[in-house]
């Protein structure tokens, strides 16, 4: 390409040049075409810092115009149906359809491999049942609790104003006054957005303590109380870690801080606002139960709970071990899943740390029954849900009730375009750029919201209904079924045993793996050393 460069540099010129004379359009975007190339192709071979731009002038902007639409070419041209992460265009098709009210069955049979390695089914029954209403709310709210709330078994999860338009905060609040479901602020705080349109609130206090702190970023108890007291707000929750980047603060890049948003959360506009990894008032485990305590008082009785991906399980013990030991129970404890999404990640806390939704909320599930709290506290279970059978398997494996994001933005005319963190997101929904999000209509797309829960959950009530059950409630994880390795199915939640109702607490019969967690856990820190080899439990048998 450096000996074409110079052709067109020396004869193309030439040529262009007596061309030229004849003054024909056509000599004169000769003599443009061949000027301007020579002067770029100088540049890359002189001046460029990238080796491509050197070893071929000119003709290398030509790979970055093509990278430039790389995914949307694997998009649209090269992927099958269910090949695409995190959500295969299957998954996309289905969430569309129902949030347009429109026909979501298929033809022709399943495009899945039913008999591929961790493929996850269900058993149905010849005697399928059909599900009450008065059984299709969860009531928040434990002992200490003087306002509980009933929700629905599909809300919208975590995203702040800041990670989305106003417009598109908009439309997923009064979407969630018409399901009759909750809309989760993120930690970004409860923006004018969050509130205008009267829905369902629940109030999240990220590690920057966003619309609860003062100039110096402290906790400030008098604001909390201002806005936790708001009837809108229904539940509070505190952050502890988030699913796409377990120990590592919330990032909002700085190209999508407005005034606005600086002003809402008390924050400079001039860098990246990155939370602290580790939320200030929540040192300890008994510093985190003590803020719970403090936060219900200050709220008038509120449900108080907190979420956190899952990692070593010793830490969740520890957390356990302090319940016990402050007699403070949350209301609620959301297990954010590894496969959870985000606006803005490091790539390897994306990909490596944290462990995936429904291993975490077995769990927890377990951990809560194996210290007799379980019926104290409900797990809400926070990963990919696109259909009714990912809702139906949360709540298999121990939740209560699920929250949802990244559909509920696909609701929104998202197109999983991954370009969320740059403020240039295409359709407007995760972008601060008013030209953009001024695409959503926010009374038209809080519809296709509603759509899109309302289906979702009939087609959960029917899959129920299918396998014998009257009440979701009765979902066990032994009713998930999956491929092994060998091609024979396994009941999920078979790489730890279930433990019996205070085991932990009363020194019962533990699994070995129970037994080394809660014998390192601590009340008094977070950390604890992973000192427990974790085997295939055919291997843990065999011992």
């Amino acid at each position: 390409m450096q000996l074409v460069y110079w052709l067109i540099a020396s004869l193309g010129n030439l040529l262009a040049l007596y061309l030229f004379n004849t003054s024909s359009p056509l000599s004169i975007l000769l003599t443009v075409f061949t000027v301007c190339y020579t002067v770029i192709g100088f540049y890359d071979l002189k001046f460029s810092s990238h080796n491509l731009n050197r070893l071929y002038p000119v003709v290398a902007y030509l790979r970055y115009f093509l990278e430039s639409y790389r995914i949307e070419i694997q998009q649209y041209f090269i992927a099958n149906d269910t090949e695409e992460r995190p959500f295969n265009r299957e998954q996309r098709s289905l969430v569309y359809q129902r949030a347009k009210n429109v026909r979501d069955t298929i033809a022709f049979g399943t495009q899945q491999d039913l008999l591929q390695e961790n493929y996850l089914s269900l058993w149905h029954s010849l005697s399928p049942k059909k599900i009450s209403h008065k059984v299709k709310r969860i009531r928040f709210g434990g002992p200490n609790c003087t306002q509980p709330y009933d929700a629905s078994y599909l809300n919208i999860s975590a995203m702040s104003f800041g990670s989305l338009s106003a417009n598109a905060i908009e439309a997923l609040n009064l979407g969630a006054k018409q399901a009759a479901c909750f809309h989760n602020t993120g930690e970004g705080g409860a923006s004018p957005y969050h509130l205008k349109h009267g829905g369902d609130i629940v109030w999240q206090i990220g590690s920057g303590l966003f619309g609860c702190r003062d100039d110096e970023g402290n906790f400030d108890p008098n604001s909390f109380e201002a806005m936790a007291k708001r009837p809108q707000i229904k539940m509070i929750e505190i952050k502890l870690s988030q699913g796409a980047k377990p120990g590592h603060g919330g990032v909002l890049p700085k190209a999508k801080i407005t005034e606005e948003i600086a002003a809402i959360r008390h924050i400079p506009m001039d860098r990246d606002c990155v939370s602290p990894a580790v939320n200030p008032e929540c040192t300890t485990p008994i510093a985190l139960l003590n803020f719970v305590a403090r936060l219900r008082k200050l709220s008038g009785g509120k449900p108080i709970g907190f979420k956190l991906c899952i990692g070593n399980p010793a830490e969740f013990l520890g957390i356990c071990k302090a319940m016990i030991e402050t007699g403070i129970t949350p209301d609620f404890i959301t297990v954010d899943g590894a496969e959870g999404g985000t606006g803005a990640a490091p790539v390897e806390f994306t990909n490596r740390l944290g462990m995936v939704c429904l291993e975490a909320v077995y769990f927890v599930h377990n951990a809560l029954i194996g210290v007799g709290l379980r019926d104290k506290i409900r797990i809400i279970a926070s990963g990919k849900t696109a259909s009714s059978f990912d809702l139906l398997t949360k709540i298999a494996l121990g939740a209560d009730t699920v929250n949802a994001a990244r559909t509920m933005m696909l609701a929104l005319g998202c197109i999983q375009s991954r370009h969320c963190n740059t403020n240039l997101c295409p359709t407007g929904v995760a972008t601060q750029d008013p030209a953009r999000a001024k695409a959503i209509n926010v009374q038209q797309k809080s519809l296709r919201v509603k759509n899109f829960h309302h289906n979702t959950l009939e087609s959960f009530y029917e899959l129920v209904g299918s396998m014998g059950l009257d009440d979701p409630a009765k979902l066990l994880p032994q009713m998930i079924k999956r491929r092994s390795p060998y091609g024979l199915l396994m009941s999920m939640g078979s790489l730890i045993k279930p433990v019996a109702s205070n085991a932990l607490i009363e020194n019962g019969q533990l699994d070995d793996a129970w037994q080394i967690w809660w014998d390192t856990s601590r009340a008094e820190q977070f950390y604890a050393e992973d000192v427990f080899f974790l085997k295939p439990p055919e291997f843990r048998h065999l011992a």
